[in-house]
């Protein structure tokens, strides 16, 4: 039998996804409760006849396909994003309009506040407040900005520098749901999650965490490929370089270094794990050290900030701060539990950080004992979450860090348009905030903004008890009814647990008490 024909579909190793031949693409019509109910809108779900849809995954014969549809969304998704930050375009924030039109963009406010548009160069000439290789990211679009300006005083250099920006970072979220879409062949509706979400119209160039999200995705797109007979630990090295430079932009992304080396402990493949570890944490120094050598003071203005931040808005610190005197209020001159934490900088951190080393724990102890071992991007999801959760900075755009790993950890339209309405209000409630802090007339009452705050808490955390039912009920999970494992896995997808884990659960299986069976 000719294996041509099923090349890079569901030949073993050729595509990196679990062997199901015959499989075709999954249909949300179909198999998302959410959306079949929904689909009764405008006819119901996909029919049985819907030949042409239902051919093998990648062997559409239209120009639309799926993943082209997806890609055709996203690149409509950031128009609409570029439409609503344009009041803020041109730099003339005027009676407010950056909160009154919640179009507010650190791209164009830092273009001036950074020095940029005098020409400094970051960290030489001007101390940065964020990790290096943004700091090179924006020196390499704004200084050349800067220069055109130089030659040709009516340029508008801020408003040149925010849309050469939005371009790049756009091609960035357009290249993120690529991967999704590599990811996923069998699933291309999964990736319209990322597409399709209101948090990526509102905060994809509020800061610059796309470039940050692009290398991450692309470090799990290396994992992802690595196979044990295919190019040695070359992928799983590249894998770490892209996460090491993704780290070097925000920090999150070397939080999934985490989760590789726990999956790959528990496979016994944890070689490639460490292969990773040691080229992230490689890259990252080598990216860091033409800065930290010569500019100390300047590389060290991101950890100084960070470390003596009080509580931000719409964290669990704040909601805490605001519930401090109306749960159980203090005596005149004491401080509540939360407004002491505010006032002992470094104590509120070493909680947090206790927090979340805590939260981490609990997360390996998950993928250590679940019933199978769960999927990369599941664990991922929830490490990341729960630096959010505990962390006392937590961002409006942070969402974006959030939005890839929510669509491959568990791509369920219900619970993430839930969420993503939670981000929605806690939007316009932050800038309702700062709209009353501007002009010290409030908005709106301070409950309100709490309450947006907490349902955004919430949400996340409801994703997160998802995510964790679906690990220690596989049969649940929607990835694994299309695919044999995991389809993001790599080195891990479809193999065995090492000799020594399978020894460990039998004996705990065999140590547990024989219930007797009733009469």
């Amino acid at each position: 039998m000719s294996t041509q024909s099923t090349a890079g579909i569901d030949e073993p190793g050729a595509s990196g996804e679990s062997p199901r031949p015959g499989a075709t693409a999954d249909h949300p019509s179909r198999s998302d409760w959410f959306v079949r109910g929904t689909s009764g809108l405008i006819g119901g779900p996909l029919g049985d006849h819907a030949t042409a849809l239902d051919r093998p995954a990648g062997r559409e014969g239209r120009f639309w396909t799926a993943a082209r549809i997806v890609l055709a969304l996203v690149c409509l998704t950031l128009a609409l994003h570029w439409v609503q930050k344009s009041p803020c375009q041109d730099g003339a924030w005027q009676n407010n309009v950056q909160y009154t039109r919640m179009c507010y963009t650190d791209v164009l406010a830092l273009y001036y506040a950074e020095g940029l548009n005098e020409g400094k160069v970051p960290y030489a000439d001007h101390p940065v407040e964020y990790p290096v290789l943004t700091g090179y990211f924006m020196g390499a679009l704004g200084l050349p900005v800067h220069a055109l300006g130089v030659d040709n005083p009516g340029v508008n250099q801020g408003q040149w520098f925010y849309n050469l920006n939005a371009l790049v970072l756009g091609a960035l979220a357009v290249a993120t749901v690529a991967v999704i879409l590599s990811l996923r062949r069998r699933r291309p509706w999964d990736a319209a999650l990322f597409a399709l979400s209101p948090a990526l119209v509102l905060t994809a160039t509020v800061n610059w965490d796309l470039l940050a999200v692009g290398l991450a995705a692309f470090g799990l797109l290396a994992w992802a490929r690595a196979r044990p007979d295919r190019y040695g630990m070359l992928l799983p090295g590249l894998a770490g370089v892209l996460l090491g430079l993704g780290g070097a932009a925000k920090m999150w992304p070397l939080f999934l270094l985490g989760p590789i080396l726990v999956l790959t402990l528990r496979a016994g493949r944890l070689l490639a794990g460490l292969v990773t570890t040691a080229t992230a944490l490689v890259t990252l120094v080598a990216v860091n050290l033409p800065v930290a050598i010569p500019y100390r003071e300047s590389w060290g203005r991101f950890f100084d900030l960070n470390t003596t931040r009080p509580i931000d808005w719409g964290t669990l610190w704040y909601i805490g701060r605001y519930l401090d005197g109306r749960i159980s209020p203090s005596a005149p001159g004491e401080l509540g539990p939360f407004e002491w934490l505010n006032a002992n900088i470094s104590t509120l951190n070493w909680v947090s950080y206790l927090l979340f080393g805590l939260a981490c724990l609990g997360v390996a102890a998950l993928a250590m004992l679940a019933p199978r071992r769960p999927r990369l991007a599941q664990v991922a999801f929830l490490i990341v979450a729960a630096f959010l959760i505990f962390s006392k900075v937590w961002s409006q755009q942070f969402v974006l860090w959030l939005l890839p790993l929510a669509v491959l950890a568990r791509p369920r339209w219900g619970a993430f348009l839930a969420w993503q309405f939670a981000e929605v209000c806690y939007f316009a409630a932050f800038y309702g905030e700062l709209l009353g802090t501007a002009t010290s007339r409030p908005v709106f009452p301070e409950g309100v903004f709490v309450l947006a705050s907490t349902l955004r808490l919430v949400t996340v955390a409801v994703l997160c008890g998802f995510v964790i039912r679906d690990i220690l009920r596989p049969e649940r999970d929607a990835v694994r009814q299309t695919y044999a494992d995991d389809p993001d896995g790599g080195l891990l997808d479809g193999a065995p647990d090492a000799p020594w884990h399978q020894r460990w659960r039998s004996g705990a299986a065999a140590d547990r008490p024989v219930e007797p069976v009733p009469a």
